[in-house]
């Protein structure tokens, strides 16, 4: 499966904006370099369309996932219980750290297997729970 995506530079540390398409393995091994340094953002979408999007940005166990599904319209992915409700994390938007209520929050491994699930699937329902901001 080919993909279209761009993250955080594992050199600088700063998101490089500049799209790469690829087959999803390397981008695999790429988002987990990235989490071996413990935090990043990306941006993933398919090949013959810009959208939909999904965005995840993550911080050391937590993460949290946007889906644009147009230029006007973004959710947010309701979270796995990870974190409570009454919580907020920190996680990287771009290169700003932004909170976010637990009730957004999953943990890393979650958030990965949607971001496969959605290049793999292509149906955002299946996805999870969504609430559009």
């Amino acid at each position: 499966m080919s993909v279209v995506w761009s993250m955080t530079s594992l050199e600088s540390g700063r998101f490089t904006p500049g799209e790469r398409s690829s087959e999803m393995s390397d981008l695999a091994s790429n988002f987990n370099q990235l989490r071996s340094r413990g935090q990043g953002y990306l941006e993933v979408r398919f090949p013959e369309r810009p959208f939909p999007q999904l965005t995840l940005g993550f911080r050391d166990d937590y993460a949290v996932i946007h889906l644009f599904t147009d230029e006007e319209s973004v959710s947010l992915l309701v979270g796995d219980g990870t974190l409570p409700s009454d919580t907020s994390v920190e996680v990287p938007i771009l290169d700003d750290l932004t909170e976010f209520t637990g009730d957004f929050a999953l943990s890393v491994d979650s958030a990965w297997d949607t971001v496969r699930n959605f290049t793999q699937e292509r149906t955002l329902e299946e996805l999870g729970e969504w609430c559009e901001l």
